[in-house]
């Protein structure tokens, strides 16, 4: 099986590369700078490759096979609250969280074989039922956007078969997260696998938390 990850070169992503080789998948991960750990994995390594650049990601699309599961995985966070609010902050993690998503799928989308899958690594912060507690408006924003995208993708490859699953990975001790977190990366990455495994056609469109339980919008 062909999996192509973006963000591939640390973190989840770098996590996610090294469950599906370990489970005996081809990958191909894609980043924009590549890592050691990441050339360990022998996953076929394209590197400065942005989600913010759609040409960048065009030229990728005509230079790899068909894809089995694309994992939408690239994205960035910048902390804020109410009073500390940056538009730029907002902006660029909606130009990458959501809008790279988009450009992805118009140039990598079509690769996706009939009956494969798409995964989106998304977050609860972009759940609206599930903010309790206020503050990271920006994130919070591209993710919900971000979900409201998937959705909809969900129902754009519902006819090639292809379900699409937004996928939590829970709080995971990362770069991004600063080490801070619940859980490490190994571990949710083992449990993004056994969803995106396990799901499929019936379950497109659905919110999933990695410990397997199914998300509020």
């Amino acid at each position: 099986m062909h999996v192509v990850i973006t963000g591939a070169n640390r973190g989840i992503g770098l996590a996610l590369t090294q469950k599906f080789r370990i489970a005996g998948h081809n990958v191909t991960a894609l980043c924009r700078k590549t890592s050691t750990p990441l050339l360990h994995t022998s996953a076929q390594v394209k590197g400065r490759v942005d989600v913010r650049d759609f040409e960048a990601l065009d030229t990728v699309a005509k230079s790899i096979d068909d894809i089995d599961i694309l994992i939408n995985n690239a994205g960035i966070l910048h902390s804020d609250t109410f009073d500390t609010i940056n538009f730029k902050d907002i902006q660029k993690q909606f130009d990458i969280n959501t809008l790279g998503i988009l450009r992805v799928m118009l140039t990598l989308g079509n690769r996706v074989k009939e009956g494969g899958k798409v995964g989106l690594i998304t977050s609860r912060m972009g759940s609206i039922g599930d903010n309790t507690s206020g503050g990271q408006y920006g994130y919070r924003i591209s993710k919900a956007a971000a979900n409201a995208v998937g959705k909809s993708l969900a129902e754009d490859f519902k006819s090639r078969n292809i379900p699409v699953f937004l996928l939590h990975p829970g709080y995971v001790k990362t770069d991004m997260t600063e080490g801070r977190g619940l859980i490490d990366a190994k571990e949710s990455a083992e449990g993004l696998y056994n969803i995106l495994m396990s799901k499929d056609i019936e379950d497109t469109g659905t919110f999933w938390h990695t410990n397997g339980d199914e998300l509020p919008w």
